[in-house]
C-alpha cells in the first residue's frame, strides 16, 4: 500500500540540529506525542549515520517489541500457505528473531554471510536513483521505526516490518538477491528519469508485488504482499496477468489501496529469464522501445 523509497512521511532537520518527522493528520500515531518523539529520535539516527560505521541502535519499547512479535507470528502462519518456496528458504536461512525487533546491524550480520547484502538506515525519502542504485553494491535502505501499536496490522508507510520481514527474508535467498543486484545495476546504467521510472515500476510489480505459480497454486514472493497482513489474503483474487515488461513498466498503480493488478511468473527461472535478463541488459534506448510498444 505504498511505494518503496517514495511514500514516506517528510523528514525535516531543524535549526537546532533536531529532526522532525511530519506525520499527516490521518496517521495512526499523529495524536500520540510519545510515538512522535520516538519517530523523531529514530529518524535522527539515520540522518546522523556515517557510512561505513555500525548502524546506530534504536531503543525499542516493550510495546513495540510486542507489535513485532504479534505481526511476525501471524504473518508466519500466512507465509506457510501463501509464500513461494524460495522466500520460505530465505526465511529459514536468515532466522530472524520472532519475539523482538532486530537491529538493522544485526540483520546485516545475519544476511551478509548468506548473500552479501547489508542494510543502510533511512530516515525517510531516499531518491530513486540512490535507493535502487546501491542494490548493485549489496546494500538496502531501510527505515528503523515500527508502526503504531494501535493498528499492528496496518502501516501507511514502509516500516521495519516491511523492510525486514518483507525484504530481508527475500534477500536471504541467493536467486532473489541476484535479481535485486541486477535491478541496482540497471538503475545505475540508465540515464533518463523516464527510464528510471520504468525500472522502478518493473521492480514494484516483481520484487514488491510479484506472484508466482507454484505446484498449481498462486504464491507470492513480493515483499509488499508478504509483509501485509490483509493483502496477503486478497492477492489471489486480483487481476492476475502474465509477466510483460512493457505492461509492468507502464501500468499505473494506486499506492493507497491493495494492488488490483498483479503479474505472474510461471517459475523462478521464468522470472530470471524475463525480468533478470531485462535488468541485466536494458538501457535508455531499449526501454524507450518497450514504452513505444504500449502506445
Amino acid at each position: 500500500m505504498f511505494e518503496e523509497a517514495q511514500y514516506f512521511a517528510p523528514v525535516a532537520a531543524q535549526a537546532d540540529g533536531s529532526v522532525v518527522v511530519e506525520l499527516s493528520a490521518s496517521h495512526p500515531g499523529f495524536a500520540d506525542p510519545v510515538y512522535r518523539a520516538r519517530r523523531n529520535a529514530i529518524a535522527g539516527l539515520a540522518v546522523n549515520y556515517q557510512p561505513g560505521t555500525p548502524i546506530p541502535i534504536a531503543e525499542y519499547t516493550e510495546q513495540e517489541h510486542e507489535v513485532w512479535a504479534t505481526v511476525t507470528r501471524e504473518l508466519g502462519i500466512k507465509h506457510a500457505k501463501y509464500a513461494t518456496a524460495e522466500y520460505l528458504d530465505g526465511t529459514a536461512r536468515l532466522g530472524l528473531p520472532q519475539e523482538r525487533i532486530p537491529q538493522l546491524e544485526e540483520v546485516s550480520q545475519l544476511l551478509e554471510p548468506l548473500t552479501g547484502f547489508r542494510y543502510l538506515p533511512a530516515a525517510g525519502l531516499v531518491p530513486l536513483r540512490e535507493f535502487y542504485g546501491v542494490l548493485a553494491d549489496g546494500l538496502f535502505h531501510s527505515t528503523q521505526y515500527i508502526r503504531h501499536h494501535s493498528v499492528p496490522f496496518y502501516t501507511p508507510e514502509p516500516d521495519v516490518i516491511h523492510e525486514v520481514i518483507g525484504h530481508a527474508n527475500a534477500l536471504a535467498n541467493p536467486r532473489y538477491a541476484a535479481l535485486y543486484r541486477l535491478a541496482g545495476q540497471a538503475a545505475r546504467r540508465v540515464e533518463g528519469e523516464e527510464a528510471l521510472e520504468f525500472l522502478s515500476k518493473v521492480f514494484w510489480f516483481t520484487m514488491e508485488f510479484g506472484v508466482m505459480q507454484e505446484a498449481n497454486e498462486l504464491k507470492a514472493y513480493g515483499a509488499g504482499i508478504l509483509s501485509s497482513y490483509g493483502e496477503i489474503e486478497e492477492f489471489r483474487g486480483m487481476d492476475i496477468r502474465p509477466l510483460d515488461l512493457s505492461a509492468m513498466g507502464t501500468t499505473h498503480y494506486d499506492i493507497t489501496k491493495y494492488q488490483d493488478v498483479l503479474f505472474r511468473a510461471e517459475t523462478v527461472q521464468h522470472l530470471e529469464d524475463v525480468v533478470g535478463d531485462f535488468w541485466d541488459t536494458c538501457d535508455d534506448d531499449s526501454i524507450a522501445k518497450l514504452v513505444a510498444a504500449r502506445v
